[in-house]
């Protein structure tokens, strides 16, 4: 007869259960949509390799390729756009797994995520845990010793990304590239693209969008080409995919060697 367990060890259980509990109670992210997202992802990964990063208490998932190359240009950490995941099939994944090819570690992460009949604006609680879960993604690639990093988001995660780089300067974070960014949500703080990207310093810029993108991100550009100009002073581009949509169908051969010769000029410099 197996013995009952012990007074400490249901007290152990107990403190335990609570603490994880108290963890998942603080992430406004829906946590089991991110399971359930990465259960389908990683049973039918092909390039790279399913990683757990870690940020306020919270695991995430995080999938790291390395370059296939014999040299490295630096690494890219990529960003979803709203309530998707990191292996998305458009604009995500092929870059997540085509740039290796080019010579790049990529990183992509899973960013908070609410369920499928959210609406934008109310993301902006999640906002909070945004900062951490990308800095996580910049410590584990510093752990590997690289030093040249490339922040890329698209569409909301534009927003994030840019969240996080007006309230924080990591020296390793050379390059940041918006993928069909808008304005986000001008009457939300922590969700005014624009309002971000007028605080990033020390970071060179490439803004791409489509000739076909999405009414808001083809307004945003225009907004944001003399002020990026005038603001980051030389260190503000543009790069236009010619009959790419918001999501680059079909034109995603020219959105990945469009960036990596934008991206590996940077790196020269």
């Amino acid at each position: 007869m197996k013995n009952s367990p012990s007074v400490f060890q249901l007290l152990l259980i107990f403190i335990l259960s609570s603490v994880l509990l108290t963890v998942q109670a603080a992430s406004k992210s829906d946590l089991a949509k991110e399971k359930r997202w990465e259960n389908q992802i990683v049973d039918s990964l092909m390039v790279g390799e399913d990683i757990k990063l870690k940020a306020d208490g919270v695991e995430f998932l995080g999938l790291y390729a390395e370059p296939a190359t014999d040299y490295s240009k630096g690494a890219v950490i990529i960003l979803h756009g709203i309530g998707v995941h990191p292996a998305w099939p458009d604009v995500i994944e092929p870059l997540r797994t085509e740039l290796p090819d080019l010579g790049w570690h990529t990183l992509s992460l899973q960013m908070p995520v609410l369920n499928n009949e959210a609406k934008e604006e109310e993301y902006s609680p999640l906002y909070q845990e945004v900062p951490a879960r990308i800095q996580a993604g910049i410590e584990f690639l510093k752990r590997k010793g690289i030093r040249n990093i490339v922040l890329l988001g698209h569409s909301t995660g534009v927003t994030m990304a840019s969240y996080y780089l007006s309230t924080k300067n990591d020296p390793t974070v050379k390059v940041f590239a918006m993928l069909s960014g808008g304005f986000g949500m001008p009457k939300v703080t922590n969700m005014d693209s624009l309002k971000h990207f007028k605080k990033i310093k020390n970071v060179r810029i490439i803004d791409v969008y489509g000739s076909e993108d999405l009414k808001p991100v083809l307004e945003a550009i225009i907004v944001r080409n003399p002020l990026g100009n005038k603001i980051h002073q030389g260190h503000y581009q543009q790069l236009k995919i010619e009959g790419a949509n918001h999501f680059y169908n079909g034109k995603q051969d020219e959105l990945v060697n469009g960036l990596n010769v934008r991206l590996t000029k940077i790196m020269k410099q």
